[in-house]
């Protein structure tokens, strides 16, 4: 397995350039099921988790080509010929369950695996069941598969009221909503950017759709949807990780296409922080001049909170903050695994359940560390460009699910860090 090598080099100068959305991405790209119609993405970030879901939509008959160094991506679904996603390739990633519902509106019937991805808590698919029941859909969980059949003359409006605002769940229930008869609502839905970047993109495609960015969406049915080009929005959770960059060890760096609008609980946190964040017509500008950052306390929420995948990022910094920070995780169970990692490079880290205390150390040194999943991995990674000497990230193959170029975009900013191939 590959390993990544970061040596701390002080502060960092230039510029970053940020991709699309890669949850973004993964749920546009199941939307193409839903049409017979080419739909084509473009600002499509380059990662393994969309490489995940190209096979995906391949083994269900859909074309999907990769143009201009994968940055754009033309799909056309107009000739399915298999209605089973396939353990094998489900197993490697949760998002693969978002194409359950766009087969069901469309072609009647699916038969999905129940998926895998990253070790960071259950993540039940319950509420992408219970919503789909909502709009007539019989379900059966047999042999580890849901065998989904919408009834006679296809899906029917209904009303889906979450429990809680679950991201994935309201974005299969959207997209099956679109093909549905009659007027579906979704309450308690969720809110994130990835969301309202789904129905334009589903809006453009000619579907009815009104209220996302609030937790009240109305789809009115329609009988079907055509084609669309769409560019998929700024990737928030790179780009506060890579605005952690500056903040962990000083310089200033621009983040080009950053809005403050997709981070506003991050963004206080970090002025709070005592981090200098500007916007400008190019990105933000993160300027940390070498003073220590102070303590703060973090409690991730749904959006527009705090977010959960910016959590262990913003624990790699308040290692060095002056001040005993609080992190309360509140979205996944089980998700400070890279705590006792960050300990092995001298951080003081206490984790209670779902609570972590931070006591600041002045500085990090360099020490051997596994990643344990997506965010932990670049955490450690931040943690290294702070600390004093050598810091070597082994299985690293999560972190190339979620951030592309990682080394080359951080060295081109002045960080001394290489991959090493594994053997």
């Amino acid at each position: 397995m590959d390993s990544i090598i970061v040596t701390g080099n002080g502060p960092l100068n230039g510029s970053i350039p940020i991709a699309g959305a890669k949850n973004a991405c993964l749920t546009l790209m199941p939307a193409t099921l839903l049409s017979d119609e080419p739909l084509t993405l473009t600002n499509a970030p380059r990662l393994s988790d969309i490489r995940t879901m190209t096979t995906l939509l391949q083994s269900l008959g859909a074309e999907v080509t990769s143009m201009q160094g994968g940055k754009v991506l033309a799909m056309s679904s107009h000739d399915l010929n298999n209605l089973t996603a396939d353990y094998d390739i489900v197993r490697k990633m949760r998002a693969s369950i978002l194409v359950l519902g766009p087969m069901l509106a469309r072609m009647g019937q699916a038969v999905v695996s129940l998926p895998g991805g990253c070790a960071i808590g259950a993540r039940p698919v319950d509420l992408h069941l219970k919503a789909l029941e909502a709009m007539g859909a019989e379900l059966e969980l047999r042999d580890g598969y849901v065998h989904a059949k919408a009834p006679a003359g296809g899906l029917k409006g209904g009303v889906v009221e979450f429990p809680f605002a679950s991201v994935g769940a309201t974005e299969n229930a959207l997209m099956a909503a679109t093909l549905a008869k009659g007027t579906t609502v979704l309450k308690n839905a969720a809110r994130e950017p990835e969301i309202v970047d789904l129905a334009d993109c589903l809006r453009k495609m000619g579907a009815q759709i009104d209220g996302d960015g609030t937790s009240t969406i109305t789809v009115q049915g329609v009988d079907r949807l055509g084609g669309a080009t769409h560019p998929v929005v700024t990737d928030r959770i790179e780009l506060g990780t890579y605005m952690l960059a500056p903040a962990i060890c000083g310089g200033e760096v621009l983040l080009e296409g950053g809005r403050i609008d997709l981070l506003n609980a991050f963004v206080e946190k970090l002025d709070a922080a005592g981090v200098n964040v500007t916007e400008t017509p190019a990105g933000l500008v993160v300027c940390n001049r070498g003073d220590r950052v102070k303590a703060v306390d973090v409690v991730t929420e749904p959006f527009p909170g705090f977010p959960t995948d910016l959590q262990a990022q913003m624990m790699a910094l308040l290692c060095t903050a002056d001040g005993v920070s609080v992190l309360e995780e509140k979205i996944f169970e089980n998700r400070f695994m890279h705590a006792p990692e960050l300990t092995r490079m001298g951080a003081k880290i206490d984790v209670h359940g779902g609570t972590a205390k931070v006591t600041g150390v002045e500085r990090l040194k360099g020490a051997p560390v596994m990643a344990t999943d997506l965010r932990a991995s670049v955490s450690l990674i931040l943690a290294g460009l702070a600390a004093e000497g050598e810091t070597i990230v082994n299985r690293v193959y999560h972190l190339d699910r979620g951030y592309e170029r990682v080394e080359e975009k951080l060295g081109n900013v002045g960080a001394k860090i290489e991959r090493v191939k594994g053997k």
